[in-house]
């Protein structure tokens, strides 16, 4: 490679150490018209495989360059290589395949000023990450994620659903005497898409609005002479909006109020016999899809904080009791609606608010299939919360009922998920449970647990460890032999007979 130097006029160098190369510098710039001083009187052992080039001034301005050159380590094993620089005469052209290789720039900075350069190994800086090595790096971590992602699925679930003939801005509730209208914000409306089709593909993304105006239309159709059925929108502290609902008697004077929580993968809607049942009784009834479920925000049962529903539980709770002061105030939860109320009572200001609890088959104790999944779990929910996990399902699956057509109805209605569970939303449950086995003994509100003996989704032991170590002096239990998960979805029979002594014990805790 030629050397750019500053033109011989204003420069001229002086050579120290003793190596048979040197000679060579100092030929090939002889070559190129500069005066060349060479002394061989410093000991090449100070300054060992580097030559030093320095400008010195006698009458030239002293203002000039600094060249340090030194060769790869790997050379110092190779003493008999030479470090040369390439001129433009055919007689240097033969030294040019010695290793060394040497690059000047000139400085026009002031006399003070000086530019170190470099050739060879003194030049490369190794260092710690190098874009190669961050690559290698990421496609390890990618091939690690591959291997323990293995029973996981990704299911882009989509549904076929029946585009709207005109966008309507406004949804009524229907009352027994005229409807009562409510207005309601547009983006809460699926949007009317021009393309000409009956039905389109809609993304996890899109899925609740869509849910949203299936509640609502199941609402609207729902008339009967002795409850009045309403939903309403309630807007949470985070911006989210929860699908609500109520259900008010008729002809029945109103002595307390019910506010109920579904559990995973269901909806309030599916209580509305029940909510009935309660009506005929004196109850007002409530019901609040949490979020990712029923007509509520967010990707179907995605559950990406339960300390966020049972925030959402509390503040739903505080407008319900403004809305009608002075009546007596309970909550029933079922599975992890359940374990939800459990914790919200924990809170002082709600346990003062309600006159009791009721629970179904409650959540308190949930142990995943495989011990591994307890570890992996915090890790995955943080990096592939929405994931699928299907390796988390019990091989088999799990009976909720022992009647036929309950089941059916339950996995043909839209508005129940039944996908794998999400990776977050099981790491969710797991942490809720885990916070409540610790927390039994503070528990003090009044409270009926019901669980069936053959229940192989939540654990029939915890029910009975929250009856042993709970504080409060009014509690109840009550084991159905051989009934399982969904008490109030059992044949018929049954199903009277639960939902009879959950009224029975609500009946006897009224204060009016």
């Amino acid at each position: 490679m030629a050397v750019v130097l500053p033109p011989p006029e204003r420069r001229f160098f002086r050579f120290h150490g003793r190596d048979s190369g040197h000679s060579n510098l100092a030929k090939a710039l002889q070559g190129s018209s500069y005066p060349v001083a060479f002394d061989l009187s410093t000991s090449i052992s100070a300054f060992p495989r580097t030559i030093r080039m320095i400008s010195v001034g006698s009458s030239l301005p002293t203002s000039g360059i600094r060249l340090s050159v030194a060769p790869h380590k790997t050379i110092e094993r190779e003493r008999e290589k030479k470090l040369c620089i390439g001129g433009t005469s055919s007689e240097n052209q033969s030294q040019q395949k010695i290793s060394g290789q040497m690059e000047a720039v000139p400085k026009v900075s002031s006399a003070s000023s000086s530019l170190i350069l470099t050739a060879g190994a003194s030049g490369r800086v190794t260092a710690l990450f190098t874009l190669q090595a961050l690559r290698s790096l990421l496609v390890l971590v990618n091939s690690f994620l591959l291997l323990l992602l293995f029973p996981f699925q990704l299911r882009k679930r989509s549904i076929a659903v029946e585009k709207p003939k005109e966008e309507k801005r406004e949804l009524s509730s229907h009352r027994k005497s005229g409807g009562s209208v409510m207005r309601v914000p547009a983006a809460m409306l699926q949007r009317r898409n021009s393309t000409p089709v009956c039905s389109a593909v809609v993304s996890d993304d899109q899925q609740g609005p869509t849910r949203r105006a299936l509640a609502i239309k199941r609402v609207e159709q729902d008339i009967d002479d002795n409850s009045i059925r309403e939903f309403l929108f309630f807007l949470t502290a985070r911006g989210d909006t929860l699908f609500t609902q109520s259900w008010t008697p008729v002809s029945v004077k109103v002595r307390g109020l019910v506010i109920l929580l579904h559990g995973l993968n269901e909806h309030s809607g599916r209580y509305s016999n029940f909510a009935k049942k309660l009506n005929a009784n004196g109850y007002k009834v409530y019901g609040m899809d949490w979020m990712g479920h029923g007509g509520s925000d967010g990707l179907h049962a995605y559950v990406h904080s339960l300390d966020e529903a049972v925030d959402d539980m509390k503040q739903f709770l505080e407008k319900v009791l403004a809305e009608n002061p002075g009546l007596p105030c309970f909550l029933f939860g079922h599975s992890t609606g359940g374990a939800i109320i459990v914790k919200a009572v924990l809170d002082s200001k709600v346990k003062c608010s309600v006159d009791g609890m009721v629970l179904t088959s409650p959540a308190i104790r949930v142990q995943p299939s495989h011990p591994i999944f307890s570890i992996l779990a915090p890790v995955f929910s943080f990096f592939l919360p929405k994931f699928q996990f299907s390796a988390a399902n019990k091989a088999g699956g799990l009976p909720v009922s022992r009647d036929p057509e309950a089941l059916v109805a339950k996995y043909s209605d839209p508005l129940v998920f039944t996908g794998s569970i999400r990776v977050r939303t099981g790491y969710e449950i797991l942490r809720l449970s885990t916070y409540l086995q610790q927390n039994l003994v503070n528990i003090t509100t009044p409270f009926l647990v019901m669980h069936g003996t053959a229940d192989t989704v939540t654990d029939p032991e915890a029910s009975e460890k929250l009856y042993e170590e709970a504080s409060s002096t009014d509690k109840s239990i009550k084991l159905y032999e051989g009934f399982v998960h969904d008490l109030l979805f059992e044949p018929e029979p049954e199903r009277e007979a639960v939902m009879q002594d959950i009224i029975d014990w609500l009946n006897s805790r009224l204060k009016i």
